[in-house]
């Protein structure tokens, strides 16, 4: 039987991948591929649209008069770039996502301390769980559209994130590790 929960787009919601596009784009001139390779690659590998959801919003963009194509030295590789309708539209995507954002807060805290899947996680997180909620209410109000950073702040903030993240993956390269000399034949 296929799970269609662990892969494609059911759980994203409506939109995201336009902003997603508008936003690369905006940024530097982009083909579907590199867009897919991106969303891919952001995702850890969770999602990889589909050419035939890409392809079609693409044109739609195009069509609207919010991209153009962009002048390649590739044959057959279209990359585009925002037109000044685009980068208007951009803003109207940005207060999109900014609304998205602002719905999705308050499931952050179920998702990081109301749910277990598995009888041992109460016992083995269950000291990580409200600091991990701490964590991620405190980024959420991080945004610029709450709070002002100042560059000092901003680089504070991903020494403190940087030192953090370094440390957690060294917890479970060591898990992965252990897992791993247990499987092999001795």
């Amino acid at each position: 039987m296929v799970d269609i929960w662990s892969k494609g787009t059911g759980g994203v919601p409506r939109g995201l991948l336009r902003f997603l596009i508008v936003n690369m784009i905006m940024k530097k001139p982009m083909s579907g591929s590199e867009i897919v390779e991106v969303i891919e690659k952001e995702t850890g590998g969770r999602w990889k649209p589909s050419p035939g959801s890409i392809y079609p919003l693409l044109a739609r963009l195009h069509k609207a008069g919010y991209t153009t194509e962009s002048p390649s030295e590739e044959t057959g590789i279209k990359r585009y770039v925002l037109t000044q309708k685009g980068k208007a539209f951009v803003e109207k995507q940005v207060n999109f996502g900014q609304k998205l954002l602002n719905k999705l807060e308050f499931i952050v805290p179920l998702l990081i301390g109301g749910f277990q899947f598995n009888p041992n996680d109460e016992k083995i997180l269950s000291g990580t769980r409200e600091p991990a909620k701490r964590v991620v209410a405190t980024l959420l109000e991080l945004r610029p559209a709450k709070v002002a950073l100042t560059e000092k702040d901003s680089k504070q903030i991903e020494r403190i994130l940087t030192k953090c993240a370094n440390e957690l993956e060294e917890i479970v390269q060591r898990i992965r590790g252990e897992k791993q000399s247990k499987k092999s034949p001795k």
